[in-house]
Order: structure tokens, then sequence, then C-alpha cells
């Protein structure tokens, strides 16, 4: 089961910068992370029960500096919040949708997660996430 938008993900070449534009919104930055296996430095707002992340690359060479060269700053990806995410990437391979992640990996604010392919979903990008301490992706 779907449980709510965990959060909307803005690529940014700057946190910094970026959000003081989110600053003058009533926006503060809750936590901000590293996530290595992704190099990627995320800075998490609280928007009621869901997230605004910002995304900022920490090499040339990740996913990250590649779509901001490509499409640049802006709408990354909407992440989903699950209740099981194995179970969500089975249901999905076995209706013939195209993942990236066919099992989850570790992301920011422990939790697993795994995308969907853009070109399943009407080009949006989409990430299921699942808190660790739910079970079900160990």
């Amino acid at each position: 089961m779907i449980k709510k938008i965990a959060h909307v993900a803005i690529a940014t070449r700057s946190i910094a910068v970026m959000s003081e534009f989110y600053k003058t919104l009533g926006l503060e930055i809750d936590a901000i992370e590293t996530v290595r296996d992704q190099k990627v430095k995320v800075a998490m707002m609280r928007v009621g029960d869901s997230m605004l992340e910002l995304v900022e690359a920490l090499e040339e060479d990740s996913a990250i500096s590649k779509f901001i060269d490509k499409r640049g700053e802006g709408l990354h990806h909407i992440s989903l919040e699950v209740d099981d995410i194995r179970g969500h990437l089975e249901t999905l391979k076995s209706k013939n949708i195209r993942l990236i992640d066919e099992e989850p990996r570790e992301g920011a604010d422990d939790c697993w997660i795994a995308f969907i392919h853009p070109d399943s979903t009407g080009g949006v990008l989409i990430e299921l996430n699942q808190k660790k301490q739910g079970g079900g992706a160990e």
C-alpha cells in the first residue's frame, strides 16, 4: 500500500543557494545528509506530513550531476512511501513495468529506496521508499 507522498526531490547545483529561496517561503532545512553511494548531499525540509528534498551532486559523474547537465535544475522525482517495497517491486515486475532498481537499496533518511523508470510513468521519475524499521526490505 502507498502510504503518502514522502517527498518531492529538486535537483540543484547548490543546496545553500536554493535553500535561501525556500526560506522566503517560510521553510527551514530539518536535516542534511550525504548519501555516498549515490554521490549526493540531500537537505530535507518539512511541509506538513511530507518533505521537500534538495539534492546536490557531490561528484561530476553522479546521476544528479548528469540530470542537471541535461535538463537543468528542477523537479527530479516524486517519492512515495510504501509499506512493503519488495512486494511493490514484485507486483510492478509482474506487470512488466520498467524498473531502474529491481532490488531496494539504501537511501537517505534511513530508508530503502527503488526507482521506477520514467518510460513507465508518463515521464516522471518515481521513487518508492520504505523506512528501514518498517521491515520487508532487509
